[in-house]
């Protein structure tokens, strides 16, 4: 049966082959690959849908609704790694894929379908893939966003974009969340997550110190969350923020999503950090410099998108993960209290809904 054929307006309830998701690896766009999920699903509602991950990633597959299995199998970006490449190969031709969707559009990310034999492997053209891919989509460059970009190739060949895609959702069981904050020694008062780091410098809002010595004094609870690469970070912003302020970073993701998830409400760069916590449902402030809001927040919405409005600057938003201009004046002229006094009306607006 041909993917195009399948990939029409209407589910196909006769097709139960499994389908595999060959995603970006980083963790906020891992996050949003639940959207490619659930537009396969509304398709092919009995088609079991995988997730290849790595070893960083595979804890959110846990919490992906709709997700069968995440595949885990770690690559090198640097080198082809022909013996890793073969042995996921064997692993994907021993589970009898019907389709694989390969959002990347590396070479590399298409050897293994293809060595696999996966019968319909989609992808957009580029890199030199003839012969890996065998159903191409073209036009990729005239898709505005990067969500665009992968949701679509979960559609039919041609198919109009939907004026909304679905949302990406993480669901934490309420037991998982108690056992965490008793594993942690932590309260069931309202806290404040900060993510303060992210995937270049030029990204990270500069005064999570005083942030959370703000937010300390006003009796909130306060957690540094984030990867081993944040220890320096939280270490600074605890010495500041005093003893209400807990580093929680560690080197488990599984980690980061529960402190998310038990958060009264999250304050973070744009980061992965920052899409888990939006697709828990938690309130979620994204501060936002050097990149665009439109292009890369979460599709679940933000409770505040928070920019530095006291000047124009010309080089924004410049994507660059090093500023080169302006002496980062694009994160630097965010004020704490700004963003202090938006989470205290985020957390007052949702323990009004709570009453309510």
């Amino acid at each position: 049966m041909n993917i195009d054929s399948q990939l029409s307006g209407s589910a196909d309830r006769s097709d139960t082959r499994p389908i595999l998701i060959v995603p970006y690896m980083w963790i906020g766009d891992f996050v949003r690959n639940h959207t490619v999920v659930r537009v396969l699903k509304e398709r092919w509602p009995n088609r079991p849908v995988d997730l290849l991950t790595t070893s960083l990633c595979a804890p959110l597959v846990d919490y992906m609704p709709g997700v069968r299995a995440g595949l885990v199998w770690d690559l090198p970006r640097s080198r082809l790694a022909v013996a890793r490449q073969l042995g996921l190969a064997k692993l994907l031709r021993e589970r009898n894929y019907g389709t694989a969707l390969v959002l990347p559009r590396t070479w590399k990310a298409a050897i293994a379908p293809a060595l696999a034999g996966i019968p319909e492997r989609v992808g957009f053209v580029g890199e030199f893939r003839f012969g890996l891919l065998n159903r191409w989509r073209w036009g990729e460059k005239q898709l505005p966003r990067f969500i665009d970009k992968n949701a679509a190739l979960a559609q039919r060949d041609g198919a109009p974009l939907p004026p909304e895609w679905p949302v990406p959702q993480l669901r934490v069981p309420a037991e998982d969340i108690d056992r965490w904050r008793q594993a942690n020694g932590l309260s069931a008062a309202a806290a404040v997550a900060l993510a303060p780091g992210s995937v270049g410098v030029s990204k990270r809002w500069t005064s999570y110190p005083e942030a959370a010595r703000l937010l300390a004094e006003r009796g909130l609870e306060v957690w540094v969350v984030g990867g081993p690469a944040e220890k320096g970070l939280a270490q600074e912003i605890v010495a500041v923020g005093g003893p209400g302020v807990r580093d929680l970073t560690g080197n488990d993701l599984r980690n980061g999503v529960l402190a998310m998830a038990a958060a009264g409400v999250a304050i973070s760069n744009d980061s992965g950090l920052m899409h888990i916590a939006a697709a828990l449902g938690t309130p979620t402030m994204g501060i936002f410099g050097p990149t665009s809001p439109y292009l890369w927040a979460p599709l679940n919405g933000l409770a505040a998108t928070v920019v530095q409005n006291k000047s124009v600057l010309s080089c924004q938003p410049c994507q660059s993960t090093i500023c080169k201009m302006n002496d980062h004046r694009c994160m630097r002229d965010i004020a704490a209290a700004e963003v202090v006094g938006i989470a205290e009306r985020v957390l007052g607006e949702k323990g009004a809904r709570a009453t309510t």
